[in-house]
């Protein structure tokens, strides 16, 4: 198709852009030939000119239409380029939130930065078995797509994921392994599985770190090998490392952090183990600090440190290498922080009491001299001479972080040996897959040694990918058989030259690392000098001589020089490792072993797994070493089959969905996903089968060009609408086409779709134009005639009112005038009035003032003379006071002059003494009395202010007072005259008020009346009011009464169904374990026969961690629970004491080597497990107690559900108890099989089975009699009912005949005497015969009172015998600690310690296992007699009440007590058979025979009929025996049948029919009322009357359940292949509804030779069943529950497959989803099976078919299908429209914004958060009795069924 023609107006093309790489933009002038631009306009309007290179005269790339954008596979784009990869990209990444997408054969992922749920386990069943292609772009479809080819190629598998730091390379290889671990698991015991995926938690943690662009990052690249067995089972895995950044140990940039396990640590450093490595805060130590890092957002490094460590211990690393490990890194993090002190400028030293070294060779066990020696001081080593060169403080530093990166390189290397020993399997591997998880190509602003070694590996991987992808494309081609030419693509191969071939850059690295004085600079030289002209790939930068370029095949990198070759070399002093060897550290002298070997391991950078290439890598240099690793990996991967993951990463601010364009195009550029697209848009990218075609296209042809034959339709429309033939080719089964070709058929068919749509339109609206006219018209014409009418009446109306109008306002102007007048004579009254009165109040006011005034200054100035007479009284006082003081001061100094005088002190000393003495008495009386007189003084003082302030204030209230009375005594004038003006007002208002009282009178008598008329109206409604909430009450509490009956109902209903669910989950776990059961019994008679080895399971074999990626299944629970129970005792598994015993001696040798965790942790789990039993017991008998109490209260309608809740509960804990005893009987079985063919490892190879005396002899023969046993105590039981029957029959009679005795003496009679004249004895003579009666019954008794005594004796013996087994044991015990003391005092004293310790641990186990059994069995027969106790009181209460109503009724006849008399009936409808024949019986009539013919032929129903005809007979001879082996006999054979051929629908259809059959007998013929209600008098007569089988029929109905579980497996299994095709894939509207073009990946019903199904596949296959169901006469309602499995079947895989294939979500699939379930509901409405709830099973799907139809933009149209939605999840909803696809234009995708309001609406509904449906789900299954009108003895046994020997009675 010309340019001119593509670049039309308004085609869409793509813009280069700088910032966004990549710009839409649309043409707005028609291109043509010769134009020097395109005319363009971008989105937001603006326009632009591109300018078209006249050399090139390349146009711009057109955009693909938007019907192919979002695609799961890029090759499914019809323009393939750049722009059209980025915005698929970006559209499924941004907008979709889709992190997986394909671009042919690679798996393109971007790391989301979130967590999202599309890891679950359900995701990974619903990959499992899917063809690539079929779902949804995911790791787990190309992990599947491996496995699958493992499986069915038989070839081995890699998976290549790379990807550049912090893209998710490391989390897709995790969630890869998970997939492997999870599928397939192992074949063993041993949790291979969980061993490999607990390798990723040590590797993250000693090999990831923190970067600038991811916060776990791995620093080393990994291939992980994961092996397989013959039947693809993981047995073990093998890890090879390349190229550890050990620089990162010594420094890390800024934001960065070392390895994780260093901050692990220092965050682990308060445990107690970890003091002696005295460590602390990680900002603490120089290794840890330097990124200024420490702490990474939502990681815990103590939480860290635990998985690390438990992921140890899985692995078998116990806790003393745990703690050598870690005591290395501490020491390598003190190693970081002793300081180098600068002696001078060419030598250093360490101080000698530096306390970080000090700490170092402490943890390292070496000496402090030797290694601060060494530190800084260098041996040079000549020809004659050795030198010891001091070292400068750099060289010394740099020394000191060499050693610590290469004791950290060991310790990787150590850990990754030890990590595959643990991973390493013995069996043979059979094949494997490898996952590759490496570093991407990567250019950084400085680019040194390491980005050169990973960028020469990603040369090497992208040369083997582009040759993968060139193969297959070369094979597609062929084998479509169509032409091809060599397709062109980039050869890498000359970069790889440059790089590795002779005299490259590696070679001249090495050379110049040999030389004496090379260096950087003069390697640079040689570079220059060597490639500079030579090669185009090499080039020097233009400002630097000490770097180069080179061009990879994603970009130029430019290398900077130096350090090349010191990381190259990788030198460490030799005397600092001869130092560590002498360490006394035995796990530091482990490391180093591998240096004094010859043939000695790789460096550090390396890690191969080969020693036979040691010798020569042991002094190559790391560049050699990793170009001999890197031609290894290419050879590994050369002999499998590639897988390829391209990891991206959107942004570099790790935003969630997210993606910057720039970004994402380098890393496109760089993974080889562009290059993929090239080389297939090179070819036919394009490829369609000929249907799919056919069906897309349709719309091109006439009706005239369909032929029969679709491929030659196809290429005569192709020859008609494309007329360049090299733009397609037609292969065999496709159709190829050249890119873009695709584009234009699009635009044709929509071009064709619009012309036919505007033709529609066109017809429509002149129609609807033309009946709008018509109607239009006669609207108008009836509109015309009411309007006239209409008009003429409203003017007479507006007449009549004007009319009206006039008179009223005549009127009422008159009024308003009148009323105006008086209203303004009467306001100019009032003025006058008021403004007179205003005066004369102004007046008065006035006069008051002056008044006022005049008085205010009367009092003021007297207040003025007052103060001025008290201020001079007061200066008058003071004055004489101050010439008082003076006076006194000049007596006082006189008085002090004389007292200075010697004589008048001696004058005064005579007879002073005694005189101040008294002076000094009379002064403290003085004092005391001063003290009084003040305080009263005080008192009286506050005494009189008080009263003086209260007169105060009296004087100024009589002040107020006094103002104010002259105040009022100035206004009585004006009172007196407002006093007159009241009165006169007082008598008009006391007229008025006479008036008005006169008005009140006459109308409080009128409402008086109107009152009581209203009052006894009130009483009338209020009684009928009281009357109305009466009834009201009374119905609101009958409603409340229903409601509750009705939700007490419900409830109990839902309890019934947990209970059934619960018990029919047990019931398929019991089955599964029986099944297994049987099958290891084959598997112990195959290993005697053969003679073979077998596996001996001990405690070292399986691991007691579980893994987030393996399911549990029935059989690994089957297995914990054997192993928990391996020494159980005779009554619960079938051993005796001293086999027992014998089994712990076969075990000793085995229990030596038993891990000490491992036993710990199996005790704390049988611990917990063992609390949890008793929990759940104590719940069950609480439940079972509250049961019991709701039974007795309910009322009769809920009696017969809570019986059945009940009857289900005992069901549950009886079958609980038989699977316990399965367990272990399985485990014992277990147990003898291992120590048989451990015992006898080469003896000969024998033909017959166990004999006697072998241990599964034993086993088998301890089962027998413990059945014996049990059966045994069961008949003991029966005796002893029937006995105490008889009793109380006695008892009874004799009550009677005592109280008609004493009636007769009380009335005056005597007894009537006999003819000898004596009484007759009533205890002797009896009508009836019930004295014999009695007589036998008290015969009975005695024979089982002596039958107990035997028993009693016979358990004394038994007893004394285990007493003396168990002295026998204690003696045995005994030798053995004396054997054990005599051993362990010939060891040293630690290894006797542990070995003690070890035994103790050992013992106490197997004691605590001892007691737990014991306990157990306590707890088994307390249960046990709790049932027989209520069993026996409910008896005797039903036993009770039927004596009650005997006494009651009149005249009843004497009933038998059961099991003791035979009435005399008519035997008729048996079967008579010897004993010895129910072999053969079940031969002919269960094992050989044929369901088909039985159905056609025969009496539906037969073989059941038959059964129970032979067990009426043995019921009749009362031979229980008989009744017992017939029974369990026919059991087990149907059991065999179903197992031989449980795949078969007919053959489980036929014995589900005719076991319900056999149980509706029992319970029809059993007598009790519930079931013979129906039956006629003769089949009451044949009703069962010696044996109650009701423990029987339990078994049949655990029969009957296992039936149909089978029966639905087989329904599965058949409607599987068939649901998705039929209800997704086929398109019923040919033409129509056309598929999408989807690229390489095609979907499994493309391909040729396979099925095709189609809905009417399901319906024919439902028909047949139902067709089966119904011939073999099976019950109509167990029909509808089959019926409603099936639909629930098919709508949880048609919804599964739905949410998770994005090209099925669209319109047209909705409709083609509704028409295919309306299929289905006819089905159902043909068979009138609508009522069975099968159309409630669709309602998810039909829910979500309408939501892919439903309009989905405004806020109205999401709470319209929130509403419509109830059935579907949140999560499910926003799923589907997050997948919705536009197959056609005219359709839109659903914004973003939508999506939020929905989860907006949504978010409070409480709902699981699963995405997907439990498709494993069984319903739980009920059998209603069905009664049977057919009469035993019409039965005819058929000749055919070689029944011969049955006789009929």
């Amino acid at each position: 198709m010309a340019a001119s023609e593509l670049y039309s107006k308004y085609t869409r093309v793509w813009l280069p852009d700088a910032v966004e790489a990549w710009k839409p933009a649309e043409l707005t002038k028609d291109y043509t030939p010769g134009d020097w631009a395109l005319c363009l306009q971008l989105e937001d309007g603006t326009n632009v000119e591109h300018k078209i290179d006249p050399q090139t005269n390349s146009l711009l790339p057109l955009r693909n239409p938007d019907i192919l954008v979002g695609e799961n596979d890029l090759t499914a784009l019809s323009y393939l380029h750049e722009p059209a990869v980025l915005h698929n990209l970006k559209v499924r990444f941004v907008e979709s939130k889709i992190i997986y997408t394909y671009c042919g054969i690679v798996l393109v992922a971007i790391n989301p930065y979130e967590s999202i749920p599309i890891y679950d386990h359900d995701i990974i069943h619903a990959y499992s078995g899917q063809n690539m292609g079929d779902m949804d772009p995911h790791i787990f479809a190309v992990a599947e797509e491996a496995y699958k080819q493992m499986a069915r190629d038989q070839r081995n598998q890699s998976i290549i994921v790379s990807g550049e730091s912090g893209a998710g390379k490391t989390v897709s290889a995790k969630y890869a392994m998970r997939y492997f671990a999870t599928v397939s698991g192992s074949s063993s015991e041993a949790n291979v599985e969980d061993r490999v995926l607990a390798s990723s938690p040590i590797m993250e943690a000693i090999g990831n770190a923190k970067t600038t662009r991811n916060d776990n990052s791995s620093r080393f690249g990994k291939y992980i090998e994961i092996g397989f067995d013959k039947n693809h089972h993981i047995i073990g895995a093998n890890m090879r490392t390349y190229l550890l950044e050990k620089s990162r140990v010594a420094f890390q940039a800024t934001e960065e952090r070392n390895y994780h396990i260093f901050y692990q640590l220092c965050a682990s450093s308060h445990l107690p183990e970890f003091k002696t490595l005295q460590l602390g805060n990680a900002d603490d130590f120089h290794c840890t600090n330097q990124g200024d890092s420490p702490v990474i957002e939502g990681v815990d490094d103590a939480k860290e440190m635990c998985s690390t460590r438990k992921a140890f211990s899985l692995l078998g690393i116990n806790e003393t290498y745990q703690m050598g490990l870690f005591q290395i890194l501490s020491a390598l993090l003190h190693l970081g922080n002793v300081e180098v002190e600068e002696r001078s400028a060419d030598s250093s030293t360490i101080l000698p009491d530096n306390s970080h070294l000090m700490v170092f060779c402490e943890l390292m066990g070496v000496a402090y001299q030797d290694m601060s020696h060494w530190l800084c001081h260098r041996k040079l080593k000549t020809a004659t001479e050795t030198y010891v060169k001091p070292l400068s403080k750099v060289h010394a530093v740099s020394a000191r972080d060499a050693l610590a990166k290469h004791i950290y390189a060991k310790l990787f290397s150590w850990i990754v040996d030890h990590i595959n020993e643990a991973l390493r399997s013995a069996v043979k591997q059979h094949s494997f897959i490898g996952v590759l998880d490496i570093y991407g190509f990567e250019t950084f602003h400085i680019n040194s040694f390491e980005q050169f070694c990973i960028n020469y590996a990603n040369e090497k991987l992208q040369q083997q990918f582009n040759m993968h992808v060139f193969k297959l494309e070369q094979e597609e081609y062929m084998r479509e058989e169509i032409p091809w030419t060599l397709i062109d693509f980039y050869d890498n191969h000359p970069c790889i030259n440059l790089i590795e071939a002779k005299m490259g850059v590696l070679d001249l690295l090495d050379e110049e690392c040999k030389m004496p004085r090379g260096s950087d600079d003069t390697w640079a030289q040689k570079l220059y000098n060597t490639f500079l002209k030579k090669s185009d790939l090499f080039d020097k930068p233009r400002m630097s001589n000490k770097a180069f370029i080179i061009v990879h095949f994603a970009d130029k990198v430019e290398y900077q020089c130096e350090g090349f070759l010191e990381k190259n070399k990788d030198t460490v002093n030799e005397e600092q490792i001869i130092v560590l060897k002498l360490s006394k550290f035995d796990l530091l002298l482990e490391l180093f072993s591998d240096e004094e070997k010859p043939a000695g391991s790789l460096s550090s950078r390396s890690k191969m797994t080969r020693p036979v290439q040691a010798q020569r890598d042991h002094k190559k240099t790391v560049g050699t070493q990793f170009r001999n690793s890197l031609h290894l990996l290419m050879e590994t991967l050369n002999g499998t089959t590639p897988h390829y993951v391209r990891c991206i990463k959107p942004n570099d601010l790790k935003s969630p969905f997210m993606m910057d364009p720039m970004r994402a195009v380098q890393q496109l550029r760089a993974c080889g996903v562009l290059e993929t697209i090239r080389i297939s848009a090179a070819g036919f990218p394009s490829r369609w089968t000929y249907q799919e075609f056919f069906n897309r296209y349709r719309v091109l042809m006439k009706q005239k060009d369909i032929l029969s034959d679709r491929k030659q339709t196809c290429r005569n429309v192709l020859e008609t609408w494309v007329q360049d033939q090299d733009k397609y080719q037609f292969g065999k089964s496709k159709i190829f086409f050249r890119a873009g070709q695709v584009a234009y058929l699009e635009k044709l068919r929509s071009d064709k779709l619009k012309k036919a749509c505007v033709r529609i339109q066109k017809t429509i609206r002149c129609w609807l134009a033309r009946k709008r006219y018509l109607r239009m018209r006669q609207a108008a014409i009836t509109i015309q005639k009411t309007t006239r009418g209409y008009q003429a009446r409203c003017l007479v109306v507006f007449l009549r009112r004007t009319r009206a109008a006039v008179i009223i306002q005549k009127n009422q102007r008159m009024l308003v005038a009148r009323r105006r007048y008086q209203q303004q004579r009467s306001a100019s009254i009032t003025m006058q009035r008021l403004l007179r009165a205003y005066q004369a109040r102004q007046t008065y006011r006035k006069l008051l003032y002056e008044h006022k005034v005049l008085t205010i200054q009367r009092w003021v100035r007297g207040w003025l003379a007052r103060r001025r007479c008290r201020r001079s009284l007061r200066a008058v006082v003071y004055l004489q006071s101050c010439v008082r003081r003076m006076a006194a001061r000049k007596e006082l100094r006189k008085l002090r002059a004389e007292a200075r005088s010697v004589e008048h002190f001696k004058k005064l000393n005579v007879g002073m003494e005694n005189k101040i003495m008294q002076l000094q008495r009379k002064v403290d009386e003085q004092h005391k009395e001063n003290r009084e007189l003040s305080e009263r003084l005080r008192t009286v003082e506050r005494s009189r202010a008080a009263e003086s302030e209260r007169l105060g204030r009296e004087v100024e209230r009589l002040r107020v007072a006094e103002e104010e009375s002259r105040v009022k005594a100035d206004g009585v004038p004006s009172l007196l005259e407002q006093l007159s003006f009241l009165r006169q007002e007082l008598e008009t208002t006391r007229l008025e008020k006479e008036a008005v009282q006169e008005e009140a009178r006459t109308y409080r008598v009128d409402t008086e009346k109107v009152v009581s008329e209203l009052n006894e109206n009130n009483r009338l409604l209020i009684t009928e009011k009281d009357n109305m909430n009466q009834l009201i009450q009374e119905q609101s509490q009958q409603i409340a009464e229903s409601k509750a009956h009705a939700k007490d109902g419900m409830q109990l209903e839902s309890d019934l169904c947990e209970e059934r669910d619960h018990y029919q989950s047990l019931l398929s776990e019991y089955t599964h374990l029986k099944e297994r059961h049987a099958d290891l019994k084959e598997e112990m008679t195959i290993s005697m026969i053969t003679n073979k080895p077998g596996h001996r399971r001990t405690d070292s074999n399986y691991s007691s961690n579980e893994s987030e990626g393996t399911p549990s299944s029935g059989f690994a629970e089957g297995r914990n629970s054997s192993v928990k129970t391996h020494s159980s005792t005779r009554s619960s598994s079938g051993f005796t004491e001293s086999e027992t015993r014998s089994l712990r001696e076969d075990d000793a040798p085995h229990q030596d080597a038993v891990d000490m965790s491992v036993l710990l942790k199996l005790q704390r789990r049988v611990t917990e497990l063992e609390q949890d039993k008793h929990t759940l017991q104590r719940h069950l008998d609480k439940r079972e107690e509250a049961q019991q109490d709701q039974v007795k209260n309910a009322e009769k309608q809920r009696t017969a559900g809570r019986a059945e809740l009940d009857l289900e509960a005992l069901k549950r804990q009886e079958l609980e108890s038989e699977n316990k005893r399965l367990k272990t009987n399985l485990a014992e079985l277990r147990q003898s099989l291992a120590t048989v063919s451990n015992t006898n490892p080469g003896a000969k190879a024998t033909t017959s089975s166990p004999g006697p005396g072998s241990a599964p002899y034993n086993v088998l023969l301890e089962q027998l009699n413990s059945s014996n046993e049990e059966l045994e105590v069961r008949k003991e039981e029966v005796l002893l009912l029937r006995s105490h029957l008889v009793r109380q029959e006695v008892l009874k009679h004799n009550k009677e005949a005592y109280g008609e005795m004493h009636k007769m003496i009380h009335l005056g009679e005597t007894p009537p005497k006999e003819a000898d004249g004596s009484t007759p004895d009533y205890h002797k003579l009896n009508e009836d015969g019930e004295l014999w009666l009695a007589y036998d019954g008290l015969k009975e008794t005695n024979s089982l009172l002596v039958s107990q005594l035997q028993v009693q004796d016979r358990r004394h013996e038994e007893e004394v015998e285990e007493l003396r087994e168990e002295v026998l044991r204690v003696r045995e015990e005994n030798r053995q600690q004396q054997q054990f003391l005599s051993q362990s005092l010939l060891l040293p004293q630690d290894a006797r310690i542990e070995a003690s310790l070890h035994h103790e641990i050992t013992r106490l186990t197997s004691d605590n296992l001892d007691l737990m059994e014991q306990q157990e069995k306590q707890d088994k027969m307390i249960r046990k007699l709790k049932k027989q106790l209520k069993v026996y009181v409910k008896r005797a209460e039903e036993y009770e009440a039927s004596g009650q109503m005997e006494r009651v009724a009149p005249g009843p006849e004497p009933r038998s007590p059961v099991g003791i008399t035979r009435k005399e009936r008519d035997f008729q409808g048996m079967l008579e058979y010897q004993r010895g024949d129910e072999s053969k019986l079940l031969k002919s009539l269960v094992v050989e025979l044929k369901p088909r013919g039985v159905a056609v032929n025969f009496l539906p129903g037969l073989p059941a009929y038959i059964l129970f005809m032979c067990l009426r007979h043995a019921d009749y001879s009362n031979d229980d025996q008989r009744v017992s082996v017939l029974l369990n006999s026919t059991i087990n054979s149907i059991k065999g049948v179903l197992k031989r051929r449980g795949d078969d629908f007919e053959t489980v259809s036929f014995w589900l029919a005719n076991t319900c059959r056999f149980l509706h007998c029992l319970k029809q013929y059993s007598g009790e009322e519930a079931f013979v209600k129906n039956n006629t008098p003769r089949q009451n007569e044949h009703c069962l009357c010696n044996f109650d089988l009701s423990e029987y029929r339990q078994l049949l109905s655990d029969l009957a359940i296992q039936n149909y579980q089978q029966l639905v497996r087989c329904m599965e299994e058949a409607l599987q292949p068939m649901i998705v095709p039929g209800m997704l894939e086929h398109e019923n509207f040919q033409g129509v509804l056309g598929s999408k073009p989807t690229g390489l990946r095609k979907r499994t019903s493309s391909l040729p030779g396979e099925a095709v199904y189609t809905v009417d596949s399901i319906l024919q296959q439902l028909s047949v069943f139902h067709a089966t169901l119904i011939q073999h006469d099976v019950d109509p309602e167990l029909i509808k529950q089959g019926v409603r499995q099936q639909f629930y079947i098919i709508c949880s895989v048609t919804l599964n497959n739905l949410l998770l294939r994005k090209d099925m979500c669209s319109w047209s699939k909705g409709l083609q989803i509704r028409y295919n379930v309306w299929q289905l509901e006819e089905w159902l409405e043909e068979r009138g099976l609508s009522d069975c709830g099968a159309k409630e099973m669709l309602e998810p799907l039909i829910q979500a078919a309408q939501l892919l139809q439903v309009k989905k933009k405004t806020e109205e149209d999401a709470q319209a299908i929130c509403t419509m939605c109830s059935a579907l999840t949140t999560v499910q909803i926003v799923k589907v429209l997050s997948l919705y696809t536009p197959v056609i234009e005219f359709e839109e995708r659903v914004s973003m914004s939508f999506i939020r309001t929905i989860q907006a609406l949504l978010k409070g509904r409480v709902e699981s958060p699963m995405l997907l449906m439990d498709v494993k789900k069984i319903f739980s299954v009920t059998f209603p009795f069905t009664h049977s009108p057919l009469a035993l003895e019409t039965i005819q046994i058929p000749s055919s069924l070689n029944l011969g020997f049955l006789t009929r009675v």
